[in-house]
């Protein structure tokens, strides 16, 4: 067979999310006269599944698998999402929102930013809050899908909370009804071979040899192939975010649910809340240098709205990436090619950007190695910025009442992330590189929420009479409040357009 010709088997390793989203969509994308698409996973083994939030690029995702968006909320008992509530992050007793969707209007080429900054340093500028939709919905617990025309109401982001098992469940459905096989099995050996000593087959426990061209690792946090098969090596993070454990909880709604995921801040980690149709899913993420793990569950457990409606479970992991996502002719998604702790629900996230740029260098038999290189060097570039991001949230913060909080508080950060808050410092100046995935509103959001002041102005505001400013940004406020009169509540959305209960 010739170099250039197109791959004819792919062997996806591994269900859960991962799987199954990287299943649904090259199957999709490539037809039933693309390439044949074998999923092996094992019941025996399961899958991680505690992550139930996402974020906006999910949309896109959906769009691609051509879903209706009422029929996945209704199928996964999902809810919405307009972004994150942080309590007690930059000290005990603060909270702040982290929104979806835009801050205010820009003025031309002068960001909304650089005139709340110099309204700001003025003494008379509204918390940032006021100026976003998506915010002002949350506290209000209202929720509705982006409304054509010139209102805030137009500028509404907006991403999920659900079931992750049903996710995949629902994802299943999608892939096997486009031409996907699933084989039941548990991977016990990898064959390599050939001139290039690429993978040629997944060996089962019963015997079964599943053979492949390409195969796509999701096999969790083992890397099964990436790194057992193939040595990827693993870069570690825990310096910089030594959260290493979780324990998971759901429990029976207290009340309606909130069109937002909530993130409390404890002595040594931090607790999620995230509401769903048929209950709340609860966890704490912690690191076991400083507590243990019978403390944990007991912090769980005394910070719950609602009856647990299960044991806590436990998790392990390692915060980091692989050196290479990519390899010869393998690829990892999801956990095997990296994790991230889930506080800003960048998970689902990661495993789409690797399945989107796995579709945009799709390789022919040739696997040629730029296009390797090139998708390596965009993962990481992915996995680094979220790790940015991330760090930001520990490390800006007033908090010193425990070793924890003042061991983060205190470390070196990286280069990359110094620059910008050098940058904000001084002007309060908020950016976007490149095509990362967190935006000016993000940065923003939390550089404000954790308590960073810039000393001085963004030069492009100068221009502006500050009586302009003023007025501009009250009108802003104004109608950024009278639009979420207009929205519905979160349950009366989802009981008229996708209730599970129908």
């Amino acid at each position: 067979m010739s170099d250039d010709a197109p791959i004819g088997r792919i062997a996806i390793v591994g269900g859960g999310t991962a799987g199954w989203m990287a299943a649904a969509a090259l199957a999709r994308v490539l037809g039933p006269q693309g390439p044949a698409i074998t999923l092996v996973e094992s019941e025996e083994i399961g899958t991680v599944g505690v992550g139930e939030a996402t974020i906006p690029p999910i949309q896109a995702f959906n769009a691609l698998l051509g879903i209706d968006e009422d029929d996945f909320v209704r199928a996964t008992q999902g809810t919405f999402k307009l972004g994150i509530e942080f309590v007690d992050w930059l000290r005990p007793g603060h909270r702040y929102f982290h929104p979806f969707g835009v801050y205010g209007i820009d003025k031309g080429a002068i960001p909304f930013e650089a005139m709340w900054q110099r309204l700001r340093l003025a003494g008379e500028a509204l918390p940032l809050e006021a100026y976003s939709i998506c915010a002002a919905a949350a506290r209000a617990g209202r929720f509705m899908r982006p409304q054509p025309g010139g209102t805030p109401l137009a500028h509404i982001g907006y991403a999920f909370h659900f079931d992750a098992a049903l996710y995949a469940r629902f994802l299943r459905g999608h892939a096997e009804a486009a031409g996907v096989r699933r084989e039941e099995g548990r991977v016990v050996s990898v064959e390599r071979g050939g001139p290039r000593d690429f993978i040629e087959a997944v060996l089962l426990a019963d015997g079964r040899r599943i053979a492949a061209d390409l195969f796509v690792d999701c096999s969790g946090f083992r890397g099964l192939l990436i790194e057992g098969a193939m040595g990827a090596g693993f870069e570690d993070w825990g310096h910089w975010l030594p959260n290493d454990r979780a324990v998971a909880v759901p429990t029976a709604n207290a009340g309606p649910p909130t069109p937002f995921t909530r993130s409390t801040a404890h002595g040594a980690g931090w607790q999620w809340r995230i509401p769903l149709q048929h209950r709340t899913g609860n966890g704490l993420v912690y690191a076991s240098r400083h507590l243990s793990d019978d403390e944990a569950v007991a912090t769980l457990l005394g910070h719950l709205d609602g009856a647990p409606l299960a044991d806590p479970r436990p998790l392990r992991f390692r915060t980091g990436r692989r050196d290479r996502f990519w390899i010869g002719n393998c690829v990892a998604l999801g956990l095997a090619g990296g994790f991230l702790e889930p506080l800003e629900s960048t998970s689902i996230h990661l495993i789409q950007a690797g399945i989107a740029r796995l579709l945009e260098m799709l390789p022919t038999q040739a696997f040629e190695p730029a296009d390797t290189r090139r998708y390596n060097r965009l993962m990481a570039a992915e996995f680094d910025s979220v790790r940015d991001f991330l760090i930001l949230h520990f490390h800006a913060t007033e908090r010193r009442d425990t070793a924890y909080w003042r061991e983060l508080a205190d470390m070196a950060i990286p280069d990359t992330l110094a620059e910008r808050l050098a940058i904000h410092a001084r002007t309060g100046r908020v950016y976007r590189e490149a095509d990362e995935l967190f935006t000016k509103t993000s940065w923003l959001a939390v550089m404000d929420g954790q308590g960073l002041v810039a000393s001085g102005h963004d030069p492009l505001a100068l221009g502006l009479p500050l009586d302009e400013i003023r007025a501009r940004l009250g009108r802003i406020a104004a109608v950024t409040q009278a639009a979420t009169g207009h929205m519905p509540e979160h349950a009366d959305f989802i009981a008229r357009h996708c209730s599970a209960r129908r």
